[in-house]
């Protein structure tokens, strides 16, 4: 006796989410968005690290790499408290530790300004974005402009999570509080 299977189409398998027990509230849709932003955390930080390492500076954590490139953008010195709220990086040792690594390898030098710490990028150190932004384009820009998913729609994604940055933010903040 052979079953048949019923066909995928008329068996809805609910949301797509790492924790059912969190879709089963008021908002399941919320549990989706979690779940990739689980995969796309990963994803990104793997990314990062491998493109960084093929551009020839290997062994930087995510973070360093987001700091280095947040230090290098717009040629200007930063401070420690500008890298984290750009960052959205509550914990500061998280950001001087990586400042330090980045220091050590020579890609950032650190300065003053009155009593104020600043860092800023080095020639190594900017030379590694340029490399980082060339192999991105080369290997990621190019794969998801196949994929003809307009800019427009990419803008207003990262426009929606931003937003919701927000309410994480409120929400832990709330969390904290109990």
């Amino acid at each position: 006796m052979s079953q048949e299977k019923e066909p995928l189409a008329e068996h809805s398998l609910g949301p797509i989410v790492s924790s059912e027990h969190l879709a089963s509230g008021a908002l399941p849709a919320l549990s989706e968005i979690e779940f990739g932003l689980v995969m796309l955390n990963h994803a990104f930080s793997r990314w990062m690290v491998r493109c960084m390492a093929a551009t020839g500076v290997p062994d930087l954590s995510p973070v360093d790499i987001l700091v280095l490139h947040n230090i290098n953008s717009r040629n200007k010195p930063k401070t420690l408290a500008d890298i984290a709220l750009v960052l959205n990086i509550e914990d500061t040792h998280v950001v001087t530790y990586a400042l330090k690594k980045l220091e050590r390898l020579k890609l950032i030098k650190s300065g003053r300004r009155g009593k104020e710490k600043l860092v800023m990028v080095t020639e190594a150190g900017a030379d590694a974005c340029a490399r980082y932004k060339a192999t991105r384009e080369s290997l990621l820009v190019k794969s998801v402009l196949s994929t003809e998913v307009s800019t427009d729609s990419l803008s207003q994604v990262a426009a929606r999570l931003r937003a919701l940055s927000g309410h994480y933010d409120q929400a832990a903040r709330a969390a904290a509080s109990l």
